[in-house]
């Protein structure tokens, strides 16, 4: 059986769009985003997510492990991004150093150097700011869009039958891997599979994982047979599909959709005219 995200009803501002104009919305924002790496134009698209996170009714419970996860992952590759200066090259071509750090030991005769410069310390941060903006956006989808709604959401979307059927199929993945993953340790356990005591390298490791990759693997492929040969007792892709469900845009829905091509032209239009790109306080630059 097919498991979803954990989604229920809440009276929130991204349950009371239709769920086309919401993920419309979300793709406009995102390209939006990627238009820009000056902070000042990155803080309102972030303020536009945290407006949306916390009107969305998701508690902290329910998406703990996913921001927990993703935002640790941020972190770090902007950390990472500050430390090398990597990425940020193709970004600026000069760097007006503020303070340098210099190791009291030597590796095999290289002294490390850590140099903070503003460039670095900016383009992290637009970095930060401009993933955190689109993971916001993207981390609350599964939980505030209706599991029922995934397939004639996609069609509505303008997708062929068997691609919004397939995307329907893929957005429910994960969360029943999960749910099997979950069930295969706890039946190994029972049988007193110790799964926190392993040891060795890393091909036993991954050796000792087999009572639980191989139940897990087998029954994956064994779910998908089970409802390719449900789709083909019901003749699917013969013909046109009908949806149980029937979705009807309203004015406000109308009214987000334009809200996000006017954040998209808007891009646009700063763009052409030669802003959004990378910025640092001039006061910084002046010594």
């Amino acid at each position: 059986m097919l498991v979803t995200w954990r989604y229920r009803p809440r009276k929130s501002l991204i349950q009371s769009f239709d769920p086309r104009a919401w993920l419309i919305f979300y793709t406009l924002y995102l390209f939006t985003t990627l238009f820009f790496w000056d902070i000042r134009f990155l803080l309102p698209l972030l303020f536009i997510a945290l407006v949306v996170l916390f009107t969305s009714g998701v508690q902290w419970k329910e998406m703990r492990r996913a921001f927990l996860f993703i935002g640790a992952f941020i972190f770090f590759f902007s950390f990472l991004t500050f430390l090398t200066g990597r990425g940020g090259m193709e970004v600026y071509e000069e760097e007006h150093l503020l303070r340098q750090f210099s190791a009291p030991f030597t590796i095999f005769g290289w002294q490390p150097v850590l140099k903070v410069t503003v460039e670095r310390a900016f383009f992290a941060l637009a970095q930060l700011v401009r993933v955190f903006s689109i993971a916001i956006m993207t981390i609350l989808i599964p939980y505030s869009l209706n599991p029922a709604l995934y397939g004639i959401t996609f069609k509505g979307l303008g997708f062929s039958d068997k691609i919004a059927y397939a995307m329907d199929l893929t957005m429910r993945f994960i969360p029943t891997f999960g749910r099997d993953f979950q069930l295969t340790m706890d039946a190994q356990r029972a049988r007193g599979y110790e799964l926190d005591k392993l040891s060795g390298g890393l091909i036993a490791q991954v050796r000792k994982l087999g009572p639980l990759i191989v139940p897990v693997t087998i029954h994956a492929i064994i779910g998908s047979e089970d409802i390719i040969d449900a789709m083909d007792l019901r003749a699917f892709g013969v013909g046109p599909r009908t949806w149980l469900e029937e979705l009807h845009y309203r004015p406000r829905d109308y009214a987000l959709i334009a809200f996000g091509v006017l954040l998209l032209f808007t891009a646009l239009a700063v763009t052409f005219w030669g802003y959004g790109g990378f910025w640092v306080p001039p006061a910084l630059l002046g010594g």
